[in-house]
């Protein structure tokens, strides 16, 4: 006899009317060492021998097999011999399409900060399936009055933007207005400047400081400061990147600036994979196999398929080489006096790509001195620390369910981290090889 559907969605409310409720399945994964991230990844907590129940889209409970007692119902998923980790957050990403999408899930990314303009495309907020997007807003790309900056503001919390980038057009006395319109709409204030002292940001309680290369111009002379202030992609900032690649990082000034930030509450997310795709560090980001879904053409400035770095002249990437190393030195001593990171990619600039150039990222920050724990902590844990974002980052009870499992522990190597066997999206396990048949 042919259901009636209207006799079954009848009775469904008939069942939810009475106090029932129909329970989403709970999965178990069971075995594996779950990897404390919290503490800015100075915690070594880690759970051997675990067990992680996840009911829905949240986790319900974390701890050792013989603490966390396994329902008769769960779909237990064995994950012996393997490490469980938060799904990994790139904090400055473009969305341009669903292969950006399944890029990142592929390769551990759940969630992103969704960014877009300055040689991105829009952001692609129809993606299915989707890493979880933190919306992306800024202000001041252009000299504008201080109500318009406030209008902007507003405008941004009304679209549901949660981070929100204060640029280098800003001026100072716009800096304490804007920081605490942002703080009372609810959005996290992160600053790119070049005629503000980033002094005063941290007193006017700005969370954080994007791109190495901004917030490091504290370093340069006043005038050169001025020529960058003028034209922030003029001539006057290639004078001020050779400037900090010929800057020792022992001179004084890069260490009494090391503890002004080192001794603050601001986060530094340097992106330092935008301006090292060409170190011979980082391997060519086409060789992964995620890579085979992604079209060059939707990326900025990409590399070449074959080398991994642009075309440029072979005595070039000598320089740039000796560049980047410098660069990784001076930030080094901002982690030596205490600066604390989140991990952003800052793609798809300039060849860096949706997840992989986040691994790549991570890399960097172990090169900057951050242990791998560390490391990973920035792409994950900081950003509730830092943000208050809390339904994300740690395996806790309570914490949305973005999980990745792998088969090697990234503690000892921070590569290891792409070693993925399992990925968990909102309490789902996302199907990688059907991630890579999407175009």
């Amino acid at each position: 006899m042919r259901a009636n559907p209207l006799a079954a969605i009848l009775a469904g409310l008939v069942f939810l009317s009475l106090g029932f409720s129909v329970h989403a399945e709970t999965v178990a994964l069971v075995g594996g060492t779950v990897i404390d991230v919290s503490s800015f990844g100075k915690s070594q907590s880690d759970i051997k021998s675990a067990v992680v129940l996840i009911e829905g889209e949240k986790i319900t409970a974390v701890g050792s097999k013989d603490v966390v007692k396994i329902p008769k119902d769960a779909r237990v998923i064995d994950v012996r011999g393997k490490y469980v980790v938060p799904g990994l957050i790139d904090g400055y990403a473009a969305l341009d399409n669903q292969s950006y999408a399944n890029a990142y899930l592929y390769i551990g990314v759940t969630s992103i900060v969704g960014c877009h303009g300055y040689k991105r495309g829009a952001l692609f907020e129809d993606a299915n399936p989707s890493p979880n997007i933190y919306l992306y807003g800024d202000v001041a790309h252009h000299e504008i009055g201080t109500d318009e900056i406030l209008a902007r503001i507003e405008a941004c919390a009304n679209r549901g933007v949660k981070f929100l980038n204060l640029m280098y057009a800003l001026k100072p006395e716009q800096l304490k207005p804007a920081i605490e319109r942002a703080h009372e709409l609810g959005m996290v204030a992160i600053g790119e400047f070049v005629n503000i002292s980033y002094r005063d940001a941290i007193r006017y309680g700005i969370d954080g400081f994007i791109h190495f290369n901004r917030y490091s111009i504290e370093l340069a002379p006043d005038e050169m400061r001025r020529k960058v202030a003028e034209q922030p992609f003029g001539h006057g900032r290639g004078e001020y990147m050779k400037y900090l690649q010929e800057l020792s990082p022992e001179e004084e000034i890069v260490r009494d600036y090391a503890k002004i930030l080192g001794s603050s509450p601001v986060a530094l997310m340097p992106t330092m994979s935008v301006i090292s795709m060409d170190h011979p560090l980082l391997e060519n980001p086409w060789n992964e196999r995620v890579a085979s879904i992604l079209d060059p053409a939707d990326i900025h400035n990409p590399v070449n398929k074959s080398t991994g770095k642009h075309d440029y002249k072979p005595e070039a990437f000598e320089k740039i080489a000796r560049a980047i190393d410098n660069f990784l030195k001076i930030e080094n001593q901002y982690y030596k006096a205490g600066a604390r990171y989140l991990a952003g990619s800052g793609n798809d600039i300039n060849g860096t790509m949706p997840g992989i150039s986040l691994h790549q990222e991570l890399l960097l920050l172990t090169k900057i001195g951050l242990s791998e724990r560390e490391a990973l902590a920035a792409a994950t844990s900081n950003f509730a620390e830092f943000f208050n974002w809390k339904e994300a980052g740690e395996v806790k009870p309570g914490r949305r369910a973005d999980l990745v499992v792998t088969d090697k522990n990234p503690l000892e190597d921070i590569k290891n981290l792409k070693q993925i066997s399992l990925v968990m999206l909102r309490g789902k396990i996302i199907d990688r090889e059907e991630l890579l048949k999407a175009t």
